[in-house]
């Protein structure tokens, strides 16, 4: 089975801070096609937009050349999705709502982001291996990383 995963903002850019992290690793197997990207258009203008903030270009130390080079890298792998139903609000931050969406309408089968908590209450969290109750299961970058590298 191949995964399909929507990486929230915060993802790449961790991604882009440290080569250290399983977000790293991610970037790299989504690039690779390990598992099948998913993004929206509004999704793919929020990565754009924030991973050019200059609070965020301090982090990662990446001319907008640069930014632009990663997000052409994954322009080329990422399968793009149409929001054929809007499913706000189900969250209590409305930026999150593009993610879940795209998720959805997407039928990805993991949302990838360091907040967890962010998708509660309609997503189910942690529990890799069991559907959640609405849409993709979220879970933390390691957590996706460990399930792509080790399959049960």
């Amino acid at each position: 089975m191949k995964y399909r995963a929507v990486l929230d903002t915060n993802v790449l850019v961790a991604a882009l801070s440290s080569r250290r992290g399983a977000s790293f690793v991610l970037l790299n197997h989504a690039i690779n096609q390990r598992f099948a990207l998913l993004a929206s258009p509004a999704l793919w203008l929020e990565y754009e937009a924030v991973l050019k903030r200059t609070e965020v270009t301090q982090m990662h130390q990446l001319t907008r050349q640069d930014i632009d080079d990663v997000l052409n890298a994954l322009c080329a792998v990422v399968e793009p999705v149409q929001a054929h139903f809007l499913w706000r609000p189900q969250l209590r931050d409305p930026n999150d709502e593009m993610v879940l969406e795209a998720s959805i309408n997407g039928a990805a089968t993991h949302l990838v982001s360091f907040n967890l908590r962010d998708f509660d209450p309609p997503m189910q969290r942690h529990k890799l291996s069991t559907p959640a109750r609405l849409g993709p299961v979220a879970c933390r970058p390691a957590d996706f990383l460990n399930l792509l590298e080790n399959p049960s």
